[in-house]
């Protein structure tokens, strides 16, 4: 009976140490995966309500005919400008980082915004134009012509010329997010370390693992300044998806 209940306890201890063994390692090694950032990550930065806000700013400024927020912003939709950034693990929770505003990527959107904005200026001073009893064509290509006969250059042109910027300038954006030198990821602090971008520049950003999504959610202070880093840099919350090599993307 001894032997028997003794060899029960043996069997019990050691099935014990295997379950406890197994469960360390998956624990181990999903947080391992999960710490584990590496790869090419792309967010996209929407910046339709902000070039919506200045374009309303300034036809409320002339006079235009009256228009909401909600009108201009039908028009402008989609515009967006790609921010890419690789991390390469080195360590457990280390590695490096390279971040960078695509140049190609601001160059659209910028002429795509002041393309819907000029469509939508035709519109309204159709509008205005009829309003006040004008007998003339007024199809696009006539009111584009009286734009150009009027102000000596085209819409869009008048308007990157004359209207406020709608974006900000590359060089800004690029003041908030490039950069390069190494990270630590621990406990969802994303703690970028700059080689560039700002002399001894540190910043903490929380962070969420989605799978293939990376929701950078606030920033703390930078150790240059200590003065809170979202005050001039990125509107949180930004979202990084990571980028698919071609070989898995042919996987069925």
């Amino acid at each position: 009976m001894r032997k028997l209940a003794k060899n029960a306890a043996v069997i019990l201890t050691i099935l014990t140490l295997g379950v406890s063994t197994v469960l360390f390692a998956y624990l181990y090694f999903s947080e391992s995966d999960e710490g584990n950032l590496s790869g090419e990550w792309t967010a996209e930065l929407d910046m339709t309500e902000q070039t919506a806000v200045t374009a309303l700013g300034w036809l409320q400024e002339i006079e235009a005919v009256s228009v909401s927020l909600e009108d201009v912003e039908a028009r402008m939709q989609n515009l967006t400008i790609q921010v890419n950034m690789t991390l390469e693990q080195s360590g457990r929770g280390r590695g490096t980082f390279y971040c960078n505003v695509l140049p190609e990527s601001y160059d659209s959107c910028r002429q795509d915004a002041y393309e819907a904005f000029a469509a939508a200026f035709r519109e309204l001073l159709t509008e205005r134009l009829h309003m006040a009893g004008y007998t003339g064509g007024t199809d696009r290509e006539s009111i584009e012509a009286l734009v150009t006969e009027t102000f000596g250059m085209s819409t869009v042109s008048y308007l990157m010329t004359c209207v406020p910027a709608l974006l900000p300038s590359l060089e800004e954006l690029q003041a908030q997010y490039d950069g390069s030198g190494t990270y630590e990821a621990a406990e969802g602090i994303l703690t970028r370390h700059y080689e560039s971008g700002g002399s001894g520049t540190v910043t903490e950003v929380r962070y969420i693992r989605q799978g293939a999504g990376l929701v950078l959610t606030g920033a703390g202070e930078t150790a240059a300044s200590q003065e809170p880093f979202a005050n001039d840099g990125p509107d949180y919350p930004v979202v990084f998806t990571l980028c698919q090599p071609d070989s898995e993307k042919e996987r069925p």
